[in-house]
């Protein structure tokens, strides 16, 4: 089968005196039949080119199952009398969320478990299925809960009585996806975000149980399109927190959990460029801000008295503030320092570091903990090391491990390697990476390896365990993931040189990193695959432009390639939310560089790597339009025979398939592809 050709339409966009031919433009359109024929035929010509593919799919997938854990269970974290916790078993799609009530955590393997919600009986065969946001009531007599089921960002809220096991009446539409549902202490009220035309989460609303939907109270409404509206709940649980936030700038209320009809309280208006971030603790507010403080400062003040405020520890650059965590009896600070994420524990003024043996490793504070326990949940993992539970006595200081992730099947460590590499860009900057292989892998000179990015929004590309990756290590293959600019890994100056009109360091770095991986003898490009998603398909799809020579396959999933095009239409979703990350076109300067970059806008008559492109019908965050118009663009442009797929889920969005299983057979189709292509069999 010969892969589909679209038609071409011309389309000319002129701004700032440059006209822009759009020949595809017309795929925008999801309601013209020519468009979903368009993508079936595409979804087709993928099934024929992966036919020949389906033993070697199989035995990726195979072996990737054959590493999951007959059941995997997190550790059960405290809630007054409960403990929770989520649980899988080995042949099932979803988690099971439970809980025990217990007096102690010595006591709960005598103890019956409760089933708060089981995904596996939500789910129907074959379609998709998300629950994320999970809120108990005070009481923990009642669950609310958030689902969809078409891949969008608009999910319902529900209901359950813990008691009768039923759903209430009250079911709320439109809800966000996330940081959209927290209940009052009392239980009598729901706070929810719900989202515009575009899907940006905008207005806060209030919800008595028991009472129509349509009776709720509006509370808050953010105007602003470059903002989006987010809610938490206090470590303690005394506030509910409202954030309104943009890519520089945000701004927090507070609503007194205790009185949830009480008018809410702002903490400190916006201003531009101005980011904070609080936590009550005890009598006071704390407040973590980069006013003044690159990296973030901390602060606190009286909750009487929100403007007198005093430093809580001495400002440092090297270290990169991102989180507090306040208890009862302790104070932590979640951070980055030296490249590596770090937790420090407050001590006499002072920040005092928990301290790890490995030299490369992710460490985090468990969610949804106690703000009375006496003892610090801590997740621990690295490339070689399984997310390991510690347990950290607030009375004693020593850590003791609670759980290690179990890993199906045989695993000794000490068969792999991980390494941190530094390669230095173009302008001198070192930029980190994290490599992990099979001992031996190199014995022989280089080896087939696969290299991943994302750099974008601050976000960062931590090292962490996977075992399903394992299989794949006992091939030969080696995995690196290139810390960009664009990220935070280094601190908040590594995300400001990788945005706006720095956005071109985030595709050099990857650049340079590859061509340090192939300088040292890690690879060869005949040997090498890129691969990024959303953001990071924006970053190897602009790579494959570049510096498309330097790769055997390319793979951007759900890739963000039509950026001039996107960011000058206001009415796709996360458009405005995002000038303050990649320019707003409507000013020349942010259009010329946008669209030097943006791989759409640079598809040239050369040749170009195996592609394998990925996207969902139901995305609203990066829409299916966007890798559809740049494989076609593609194909009718690039001078080789290698290799160019476009898969297209017709049921699913941004984040592909649900279910575990479902997952790993997108995974094992993926992979298939690239070792084809690099040459390594699964034999």
């Amino acid at each position: 089968m010969k892969p589909p050709i679209a038609k071409r339409i011309p389309h000319p966009h002129e701004i700032h005196g440059d006209v822009r031919k759009d020949d595809y433009y017309w795929l925008r359109d999801r309601e013209n039949p020519e468009v979903i024929e368009y993508l079936e035929d595409e979804n087709r010509y993928y099934e024929d080119v992966m036919r020949p593919l389906e033993e070697k799919t199989e035995n990726i997938y195979q072996s990737m199952v054959d590493r999951v854990p007959d059941s995997e269970m997190q550790v059960p974290v405290q809630h007054g009398s409960y403990f929770y916790y989520s649980r899988m078993e080995k042949d099932k799609q979803y988690p099971i969320y439970a809980r025990k009530q217990a007096e102690s955590r010595e006591l709960l393997p005598e103890v019956q478990e409760e089933v708060v919600l089981d995904l596996n009986e939500l789910a129907v065969d074959g379609d998709y299925l998300s629950v994320t946001v999970r809120r108990m009531s005070t009481d923990h007599n009642r669950l609310a809960y958030l689902e969809n089921r078409d891949g969008t960002d608009r999910y319902t809220a529900y209901v359950k009585d813990l008691t009768t096991g039923e759903l209430l009446p009250d079911q709320i539409p439109n809800v966000y996806l996330y940081g959209s549902l927290e209940w009052s202490r009392c239980g009598e009220y729901i706070f929810y975000i719900t989202i515009d035309e575009s899907q940006r989460p905008y207005q806060l609303w209030r919800h008595r149980l028991g009472t129509d939907v349509s009776s709720d109270e509006l509370i808050l409404e953010e105007k602003d399109t470059t903002f989006t509206l987010f809610v938490t709940k206090s470590q303690s649980g005394k506030f509910i927190l409202v954030h309104s936030r943009s890519t520089t700038t945000s701004e927090v209320h507070l609503i007194d959990a205790d009185s949830p009809l009480a008018p809410i309280r702002l903490v400190d208006e916006r201003r531009v460029g101005i980011e904070y971030d609080v936590e009550d603790w005890g009598d006071d507010l704390l407040i973590l801000t980069n006013e003044g403080a690159l990296n973030f400062q901390l602060l606190r003040c009286p909750l009487d008295d929100l403007q007198s405020r005093v430093n809580v520890i001495e400002y440092r650059e090297v270290r990169y503030l991102q989180g507090i965590y306040p208890f009862r009896d302790a104070l932590f600070i979640f951070g980055r320092e030296e490249g590596l994420t770090q937790i420090w524990k407050l001590r006499d003024g002072e920040l005092e570091k928990i301290s790890w043996s490995e030299p490369l490793y992710t460490v985090s504070i468990a969610a949804n903990q106690s703000y009375d326990t006496s003892e610090v949940l801590i997740q621990y993992e690295s490339l070689l090391t399984p997310k390991t539970t510690y347990g950290l006595n607030l009375e004693t200081g020593e850590k003791q491990v609670l759980q290690v992730a179990p890993v199906s099947g045989e695993y000794e460590r000490s068969n792999y390697r991980q390494e941190h590499l530094w390669a230095t860009a173009e302008d001198g900057t070192k930029v980190p990476m994290a490599v992990v292989y099979r001992a031996g892998a190199l014995e022989k000179g280089p080896a087939p390896l696969i290299l991943t990015g994302y750099g974008s929004y601050g976000a960062n590309s931590d090292p962490h365990f996977d075992p399903y990756r394992l299989p794949l290590l006992d091939k030969g293959i080696i995995f690196v993931t290139a810390q960009v600019r664009g990220g935070s890994e280094m601190g908040r100056h590594w995300y400001e040189k990788g945005k706006m009109q720095n956005k071109r360091n985030t595709f050099t770095d990857f650049i340079d990193a590859a061509k340090y991986l192939i300088e040292h003898g890690y690879t060869t490009p005949s040997q090498m695959a890129a691969r990024g998603g959303s953001a990071g398909g924006l970053l190897v799809g602009a790579v494959a432009n570049m510096a498309g020579e330097l790769f055997k396959v390319i793979v951007p999933a759900v890739p963000f390639v039509d950026v001039v095009t996107t960011m000058l239409d206001t009415t796709i979703p996360l458009t405005t939310l995002e000038w303050d990350e990649w320019g707003n076109p409507q000013k020349s300067e942010d259009y010329f560089y946008m669209k030097s970059y943006s791989p759409y806008d640079n598809v040239e008559e050369k040749e170009y790597p195996h592609m394998y492109v990925t996207t969902g019908l139901n995305d609203p965050r990066v829409a299916y339009w966007e890798p559809a118009k740049w494989v076609a663009r593609l194909r009718a442009m690039k001078t080789d025979h290698n290799i160019l797929v476009l898969k297209t889920n017709m049921g699913a969005g941004h984040f592909g398939a649900s279910g575990r299983f479902n997952h790993l057979k997108e995974a094992a189709a993926c992979y298939a592809f690239i070792l084809d292509k690099l040459g390594v069999t699964t034999d």
